[in-house]
């Protein structure tokens, strides 16, 4: 990543990286400290929610911006009873992490343990609690601890070490990220490199490493021939663990005993890449207390089925042999022909002449039928001749 930074001449807010590194602080409680720190006296007769409005946080985010400042030492709130038997909420801001004894005093306006109160100010009321708050910075006194800076322009002063804040370490570790797992190459490599290195010792690869509770699974993994393709890309998965969580890191030894049962895996249909997500996910909450064991009890334990046998394809039947060669039973010279179903007797051009002759028969026949007598006629026809005479003239 490139970086190109400008710096401000003039309307600018000074923020301890401390604070913008934060690994427990949202964006919005980071953001709602470096408004606050950044407003005029004028500016701060508000209450921090009133801030928030004006940043357009919403009620749910400024909840828990506000619940992670108060949690982490950056705001302190403290309830008082004022004239009249009403109540305000006092609210005290700071930019480095304060202890509530800390914040106490700097309500009462003396030094909290080298800080001084430095452009404090009251922040506002709203409604009938009268809901008031004190936003301001530390500062060091002349003592060791921050000073304000003097009226004059440019500010004088003498420059002063920086004391260490009352943050408590974050639980993550701050060490090279290596979240992202390494490419097929390069685990291979490494791979490489650490069997070249358990090579250089004498002994290191003829000695098994037993797993206990394993018993014939480890037995059976162990006659797998140690040279296969799947039991190197297994060896690789397992030294690649490391990269993607740490408590999962193995030997050269280590790996090659367990790349017979991951190996299993790889020739049962699974790829690597699944392999190694069956392999670090869902791991215990209270972490792995020994990677050789947890892999090697995994590894057995969620073995997926083998894959079905395929039944053999049946063989096509082989084609029927073609008919012998049979004279033409039409009309014409003699002349041979192979049918193409057992029952043809006429060659294709004697049968096409055959069926139109008949159909030309029948077109004659056809033609020379006389035309069929209306319906009157044949129902008066027909009565003549059962008796019944002609009938009613049914069309009068």
């Amino acid at each position: 990543m490139l970086s190109h930074v400008i710096p401000p001449v003039r309307g600018y807010t000074k923020c301890s990286n401390s604070l913008v590194r934060h690994p427990r602080l949202c964006s919005d409680a980071k953001i709602l400290v470096l408004y606050v720190q950044g407003l005029p006296a004028c500016d701060r007769d508000k209450a921090l929610s009133e801030h928030a409005r004006s940043l357009l946080m919403t009620g749910r985010a400024y909840q828990r911006a506000k619940a992670e400042l108060l949690a982490h030492g950056y705001v302190h709130e403290r309830r008082e009873r004022i004239a009249g038997g009403r109540w305000r909420t006092v609210q005290v801001m700071s930019n480095e992490p304060l202890t509530a004894d800390q914040a106490a005093r700097l309500y009462a306006g003396a030094p909290a343990d080298g800080y001084a109160v430095v452009g404090a100010g009251r922040v506002g009321r709203t409604g009938h609690a009268g809901q008031v708050g004190h936003a301001g910075h530390a500062g060091r006194t002349a003592s060791g601890a921050w000073s304000a800076p003097s009226a004059r322009f440019p500010t004088v002063g003498e420059p002063t070490g920086r004391s260490v804040g009352g943050q408590l370490p974050a639980d993550e570790d701050l060490g090279e990220d290596t979240s992202h797992p390494p490419t097929e190459a390069e685990a291979g490599e490494e791979a490489e490199g650490d069997a070249a290195a358990s090579e250089s010792v004498p002994g290191s690869a003829s000695v098994p490493v037993p797993v206990p509770g394993l018993g014939a699974a480890q037995d059976s993994a162990a006659d797998a021939p140690s040279g296969s393709a799947e039991v190197l890309a297994a060896e690789r998965v397992l030294l690649s663990l490391r990269h993607e969580r740490r408590e999962l890191l193995l030997g050269v030894r280590e790996a090659r005993t367990l790349a017979g049962l991951a190996a299993e895996w790889l020739r049962r249909g699974v790829s690597p890449g699944d392999l190694r997500a069956a392999l670090t996910r869902g791991l215990p909450k209270d972490g792995v207390r020994s990677a050789l064991g947890f892999l090697a009890h995994r590894l057995v334990e969620k073995l997926p089925a083998p894959p079905a046998e395929q039944p053999e394809p049946v063989p096509p039947s082989p084609p029927p042999s073609p008919l012998a060669l049979i004279a033409c039973a039409g009309p014409g010279e003699e002349h041979m022909f192979r049918p193409n179903v057992p029952w043809a007797t006429t060659c294709g051009p004697c049968h096409r002449e055959e069926q139109r002759v008949y159909w030309e028969d029948m077109r004659a026949r056809t033609e020379a039928a006389p035309e069929p007598l209306p319906w009157r006629e044949r129902f008066a026809a027909e009565g003549a001749e059962v008796g019944t005479g002609p009938g009613p003239d049914v069309g009068g």
